[in-house]
């Protein structure tokens, strides 16, 4: 059984250093690529202040498709290039985004966003999705959010399968 674990004084830093102890207990011994996105989703959902949406889009090759969340329903498909999850995919490169009203080509799935980040996610140079965290708050994330996210990100890919 797993608990999950919480501390209201925790420094950012401290919290994803405890978060990711947390989520490789979680996923430890589970391969399954769905199983884990959900729980990760939820370890972060239940964990993070201040978010109003957490969760996975996985790449099938031509788009990314919604996977395993925690918040309001969103979007479904979404192209590469497009929005702040799709240029996440297409530049492999970790978006950051205080104002998402102020991002050319922002997807608004939830017109309560205001901040968003997004992390790619690659394994053996294969895009695999993304991770999308979404805030209420602009200007919620910053490089602290940005290590641990990651973080979490790479403890997700190494839990999977090995790769056929």
């Amino acid at each position: 059984m797993f608990e999950l674990q919480t501390d209201p004084t925790a420094s950012k830093t401290e919290l994803y250093e405890l978060l990711g102890r947390q989520a490789e207990a979680l996923l430890h011994g589970e391969h399954d690529r769905v199983a884990n996105a959900a729980n990760l989703a939820s370890l972060i959902w239940h964990s993070v202040p201040d978010l109003n949406w957490a969760g996975f889009y996985n790449f099938d090759g031509t788009e990314l498709v919604l996977g395993p969340f925690q918040g309001k329903p969103a979007c479904v498909r979404i192209p590469l290039g497009r929005g702040v999850c799709g240029t996440a995919a297409a530049t492999r490169e970790t978006q950051v985004v205080a104002d998402v009203h102020a991002f050319p080509g922002h997807i608004a799935c939830d017109a309560a966003s205001n901040a968003e980040i997004v992390i790619p996610l690659v394994r053996d140079g294969e895009l695999l999705g993304v991770l999308d965290i979404d805030s209420p708050t602009t200007g919620r994330f910053g490089p602290e959010d940005r290590a641990g996210f990651e973080a979490l990100a790479r403890i997700w890919v190494a839990s999977l399968a090995p790769a056929k």
